[in-house]
């Protein structure tokens, strides 16, 4: 602790430490004037490194200490905030304020400014105390706080990996939220209004597997009677959550839109912070910081994995400009034939990528990632032949890949500020990622696993096999498949590469 004008204070740091609590959780304090607004001072020569740091009189470890007993007793915030506000902290000295110099009085003018324009800058999904959830257009929670698990949902909403079991409508029409929540059909209602808005009725029977015909009745039925919604860039409407055996809760609900989905904010009508509506028009910031937190999903689905083969060669013979153009003008053009196909973009892998190809997004999933892979090629041979009429080469330009099915828990990662790359984790992409560097001349080699997963219809559109070599001539031989063993029988080097997936059963698929 340090002193000043005779008064004790306590830096901000020394605070966190002491009442054990988050820098959101102390901003959040301030905001509601439960705590003071610090003085922002130059710190003591052994804080090197910070250039300013908040100051607090001493008295707030008091009041802190009062917050704690009163949450440990149930008490809301806005209720607490209310309590300390009127009850002054025995031994608070009253004329404190009164007897600060000029000079304190300006410094802590400064401070209040500093403060609240760093508050409003630091608004972010962690220190937002109300609660919110992020909702994609099948209307599953892609992301959810601990305020909106405990206030809406009444349960854990985190630990479902399944994310179809994270459907709202599932979780509204379910006998534990018409028991938590009082006036759930009223909720359940106004969720409608945004799937009426974005979706046409015939998609309530496909809404998640498993629904029954009750429920679609009954959905139908609040489909029809939902007024149209108006879609702005912020929706925003008055919602009351009426938990049993408690006093009704009035929220102001802001609706923010994004391509992954739809961001729903709950705040308290009697308490709407500063600089809410600046933080949701950042829709960039948003939707990054969203799907960085992004719940962890078990999903099922495909996995392509494409790589130039003797790209190391190939960028030798280039001057660097061309090769970066040759790279990007490829990538280019094969864009269009996996956003054709409802490929999602996973990640670059030096000169190759990774795309998924989701279950819950398409029900043909597997066919659509054998279609893109087949266009692929196609458009790859296209590709070659310009490049060898333009630099009079022999070169030719293949991309090898390798498809998988599986079921994984698939999740995002942000490599960096603007970009946000999708991740399945566990054997599926690993397999796939192999296969890749299995095929050469630009095959597509595949899983036994994945044709498992294909109708016989789908099976008959397809040729595929195995390349055999008989009386010294090699033979594709349809309709069967190999283990990778069998494939690189003949060359130990890439018999030790491929050990790992030695009795993996694959096929070749070809146009």
């Amino acid at each position: 602790m340090s002193k000043l004008n005779g008064q004790k204070w306590i830096n901000s740091k020394e605070l966190l430490s002491k009442c054990d609590i988050s820098r959101a959780t102390l901003n959040n304090y301030i905001k509601l004037g439960i705590v003071p607004k610090p003085v922002v001072k130059s710190p003591d020569e052994q804080m090197g490194g910070t250039k300013k740091i908040g100051h607090f009189p001493a008295d707030v470890l008091d009041i802190l200490d009062q917050v704690k007993r009163m949450k440990s007793e149930g008490e809301s915030i806005d209720k607490i905030a209310m309590t300390v506000k009127s009850s002054p902290v025995e031994g608070r000295d009253a004329n404190f304020e009164q007897r600060k110099t000029p000079i304190a009085n300006a410094e802590r003018r400064v401070g209040d400014e500093m403060q609240h324009n760093q508050d409003r800058l630091r608004l972010t999904l962690e220190n937002i105390n109300t609660p919110a959830y992020l909702l994609n257009y099948q209307f599953e929670i892609e992301w959810i706080n601990e305020q909106a698990e405990a206030k809406i949902f009444g349960k854990k909403i985190r630990s479902i990996s399944d994310v179809e079991q994270r459907n709202v409508f599932r979780l509204f029409l379910n006998w534990e939220f018409s028991h938590f929540i009082g006036n759930w059909e009223e909720f359940l209602n106004y969720h409608m209004t945004f799937f009426k808005a974005k979706l046409q009725r015939e998609h309530i029977v496909n809404l998640y597997t498993g629904i029954s015909g009750k429920e679609i009745d009954y959905l139908q039925k609040a489909y029809d009677k939902t007024n149209n919604m108006v879609m702005e860039k912020i929706h925003q409407a008055t919602v009351s959550l009426a938990e049993r055996g408690k006093p009704e809760d009035r929220y102001i609900a802001y609706t923010t839109f994004f391509r992954e989905g739809m961001f729903f904010l709950y705040l308290s009508a009697d308490n709407i912070p500063d600089g809410i509506k600046e933080f949701l028009s950042k829709r960039e910031v948003v939707v990054r910081d969203l799907l960085q937190q992004r719940l962890p999903n078990l999903v099922s689905f495909s996995v392509l994995v494409a790589d130039l083969q003797n790209s190391v060669r190939i960028c030798a013979e280039l001057p660097p400009a061309e090769y970066f153009e040759l790279i990007n003008s490829m990538w280019k053009l094969l864009e269009e034939s996996f956003n054709k196909f409802n490929g999602i973009y996973g990640k670059r892998i030096g000169d190759g990528v990774v795309y998924y190809f989701l279950k819950k997004q398409d029900p043909d999933y597997v066919m659509n990632s054998i279609n893109c892979a087949l266009e692929i090629r196609e458009r790859m041979e296209r590709f070659s032949n310009e490049w060898k009429l333009r630099k009079k080469w022999t070169n030719d330009l293949y991309l090898n890949m390798g498809i998988n099915e599986g079921q994984e828990y698939f999740s995002t990662t942000t490599p960096s500020s603007t970009n946000i790359e999708f991740t399945a984790l566990g054997d599926t992409i690993n397999y796939a990622s192999r296969l890749s560097n299995l095929a050469r001349y630009g095959s597509i080699i595949t899983t036994k696993n994945l044709m498992n997963q294909l109708s016989d219809e789908n099976l008959k559109t397809l040729r595929f096999g195995v390349t055999k070599r008989i009386n010294e001539r090699d033979i594709f031989v349809e309709k069967i498949f190999s283990r990778v063993l069998e494939l690189v029988k003949n060359d130990e080097a890439r018999q030790q590469r491929f050990a790992d997936i030695a009795a993996l059963p694959v096929t070749e698929i070809i146009p």
